[in-house]
């Protein structure tokens, strides 16, 4: 495939056949995968395949809490946790989760409810020894020790589609990942930086949805002009 068609069309993918995904496939993904850019190459990542079962269940309800909170966030019109938000309205949002998770339980279920079942999953660490993290004692939130980590991720996705494969990256049990270093053995020296549950789709994307490049480039400044297309 063009690589400019696979950039505009490998998207999040959260529906999944029964086919299985053999050894092989998860191989050779994660084989390319590690020529991802990154810091100094010191190739800070780490991944756990997870097959075990009760292992799998027991991410799938580590993830759903999590899950109806955000939704919860979402029906009042709020970025789920986002760093600059009106707090008091997140706060009365989050407490209608539970009942959004009841509403969720009397019903088949969506790729939250059946994280378990997923084909593939893999648990993407990062190791705290190897990222140079320049952010290390900022007073303020910033985002820089994924640069060395997310490109990975994103080069899983795009190795999937070579094989036909499809799937997407869920950050959501990061809200408890003490339980989940603690379910893996995960040791202090790494963090838990996502999720990534990949399968065969049941309808491969061909065309995406995404705001122009005017609407999130300026030159100069902020507010500087919006770059358009010559």
């Amino acid at each position: 495939m063009d690589l400019t068609e696979a950039l505009r069309t490998t998207g999040a993918v959260r529906e999944f056949s029964d086919d299985p995904v053999d050894d092989g496939s998860v191989f050779r993904l994660l084989d390319t995968a590690r020529f991802a850019p990154n810091g100094g190459n010191r190739q800070a990542w780490r991944v756990v395949v997870v097959r075990d079962q009760a292992i799998r269940r027991a991410l799938r309800d580590i993830y759903l809490p999590g899950w109806y909170q955000y939704l919860a966030q979402m029906a009042a019109g709020l970025t789920p946790w986002a760093v600059v938000t009106d707090r008091v309205l997140e706060d009365q949002a989050v407490g209608q989760a539970d009942a959004i998770a009841e509403a969720a339980a009397a019903g088949p279920g969506g790729f939250a409810e059946h994280f378990d079942e997923v084909p593939v999953m893999l648990v993407l660490l990062a190791d705290l020894t190897r990222l140079a993290t320049v952010d290390r004692d900022a007073d303020h939130y910033t985002m820089v020790g994924g640069a060395s980590i997310y490109p990975f991720a994103w080069s899983i996705l795009l190795a999937a589609r070579a094989e036909g494969l499809a799937g997407v990256m869920t950050t959501m049990v990061v809200r408890d990942d003490a339980a989940v270093s603690e379910l893996l053995h995960v040791p202090d020296t790494h963090l838990v930086a996502g999720v990534l549950a990949l399968g065969r789709p049941v309808r491969q994307m061909t065309r995406l949805r995404r705001g122009p490049v005017e609407e999130f480039a300026t030159v100069d400044r902020f507010n500087g002009p919006a770059l358009e297309a010559p």
